[in-house]
């Protein structure tokens, strides 16, 4: 309801130009009980029933800091919705209105859970399913030199060649999809990742198809020799590393930027100079408290 305070809601200037998209990007949504309710990402994962997922058994629900909400489920959702109303517009003419809720957008992200409840891969408590901790197989151990390694062997192929990696022979192991005997399975596991440092593990498992990688610190996925073949980090001129733009376009690839980020207020006078309005205009919009700069540098 902020924009119709305004007088810039989208009924007002859809009627001056009836092609423009207008996005709207809330916590909650435009309608519903809570929404002029304030919000942060782990109130929109508990309320899109994501949330009650995500932790180890026996511990309490666990927000992965605040990706899955705030970025992927409002973020990306709602840049998506306004490429959909694009594709859609240059069919119709007609612009439209996005009610991009992180609650929803962040609910059908998880469809796959939602579907896939009936298949088995959900029926335990949390912690104790197949992707959430509970399989000794999909799992992340603790290395000697307090690292870790992440295994993700859950078909049999690779389950074997995790098995032969670590040492052991699978005829002398319980089958792995004995749920009774997943915890002691772990047990097993952790003692023997606990044995060699992430760089060992490494030298056994990186030319095999075991599903096990090495957990990396930012700094060392930058440094790692696979990102580095793709490019996939980029510095700027001030030597901080970022990820390049993803996905990569054969044809029309992005063209990053390797100047810092500006400064908030930096380029204020600039963009509304660009933008016609005269130096007596932006004068007054300072004095206002309507805009500001970074360090004073206009000279108005």
């Amino acid at each position: 309801g902020v924009m119709e305070r305004l007088g810039l809601g989208p009924d007002v200037l859809l009627q001056e130009n009836p092609r423009l998209i207008y996005a709207r990007l809330t916590g909650f949504g435009q309608t519903g009980k809570y929404a002029k309710s304030a919000g942060h990402d782990i109130n929109y994962l508990a309320v899109s029933g994501v949330l009650s997922k995500l932790g180890r058994k026996n511990e309490n629900p666990y927000a992965p800091v605040n990706l899955l909400a705030d970025f992927a489920g409002g973020g990306v959702m709602c840049a998506l919705g306004i490429v959909i109303a694009l594709f859609e517009r240059a069919r119709s003419g007609s612009g439209q209105v996005i009610d991009a809720s992180m609650v929803e957008g962040v609910a059908y992200l998880s469809s796959f859970l939602w579907k896939s409840q009936n298949l088995g891969l959900w029926s335990q408590p949390r912690g104790e399913n197949l992707l959430d901790s509970g399989a000794p197989f999909y799992e992340i151990y603790r290395t000697s030199d307090g690292k870790f390694m992440a295994v993700g062997a859950i078909e049999s192929a690779f389950y074997n060649q995790l098995i032969k990696g670590l040492g052991l022979n699978v005829d002398k192991l319980p089958a792995q999809m004995s749920v009774s005997d997943w915890p002691e399975m772990k047990k097993k596991f952790a003692s023997i990742f606990a044995q060699k440092t992430q760089a060992e593990w490494c030298s056994i498992f990186d030319s095999t198809d075991a599903c096990v990688t090495p957990v990396l610190s930012f700094d060392d996925a930058a440094s790692h020799q696979h990102n580095k073949e793709r490019s996939s980090f980029i510095k700027n001129d001030q030597g901080e590393m970022s990820p390049r733009p993803a996905p990569v376009l054969s044809r029309t690839p992005a063209v990053p930027s390797c100047k810092r980020d500006p400064f908030i207020g930096e380029h204020t006078e600039e963009i509304l100079l660009e933008y016609g309005f005269t130096k007596q205009e932006i004068a007054k919009l300072y004095s206002d408290k309507v805009i500001a700069f970074k360090n004073l540098k206009a000279n108005l």
